[in-house]
């Protein structure tokens, strides 16, 4: 599971030692969630090898992947569908939402048509996703500590991904939240 929309270094290093599997740090994009650190890319430093450092943009500009690129993130998830160069130098996820064809150049695909608003999912678009996509599917969209179970049994995404659903307020991280949210999400995967 990823926790996005981290906006300190200490919310990344709270993250990984609640056992995230992933942060998202938003890049390039006029979202409330990105942090002063993340514009120079520090913040992709304050984790352990073992986290997965995602780069999140709203961008339609090659130029703003091309810095993303430069700062080594381990993933680049993006909601436009501007065209990319191929190969693509890094793993990338792409967004959809309802009404959207399933992109056929992404390692993994995001169901989130709220776009980090935090608005719920559409449960039956996402299991019709979850059924049709040959890549492996990542549910967003209003998840939290209190259904982030019935999302993970009812769709059986790959993973998930939750921003608003574990903050106090706009890019701030609630510890207790964070952690309640992985330990309820990765006992769903037994």
């Amino acid at each position: 599971m990823k926790i996005c929309g981290i906006t300190s270094p200490g919310d990344a290093v709270m993250a990984d030692s609640a056992g995230a599997a992933a942060i998202g740090v938003v890049k390039r994009s006029e979202e409330r969630r990105v942090g002063e650190e993340w514009r120079s890319g520090g913040m992709l430093y304050h984790v352990g090898p073992y986290l997965a450092r995602v780069c999140v943009s709203h961008t339609e500009s090659l130029s703003d992947i091309e810095a993303m690129l430069d700062l080594n993130p381990d993933v680049i998830q993006i909601s436009s569908p501007l065209e990319l160069p191929h190969p693509f130098p890094a793993r990338l996820i792409r967004v959809v939402g309802v009404g959207q064809p399933l992109p056929t150049d992404a390692d993994a695909v995001l169901v989130d048509g709220s776009a980090g608003k935090g608005l719920r999912y559409d449960e039956e678009y996402a299991i019709g996703v979850v059924k049709e996509s040959k890549i492996p599917v990542i549910l967003a969209g209003g998840l939290n500590p209190g259904n982030v179970a019935h999302a993970i049994r009812s769709i059986r995404p790959y993973g998930v991904d939750v921003a608003t659903g574990v903050e106090d307020s706009p890019g701030v991280k609630n510890e207790r939240k964070v952690r309640e949210f992985v330990r309820i999400a990765k006992g769903c995967e037994q």
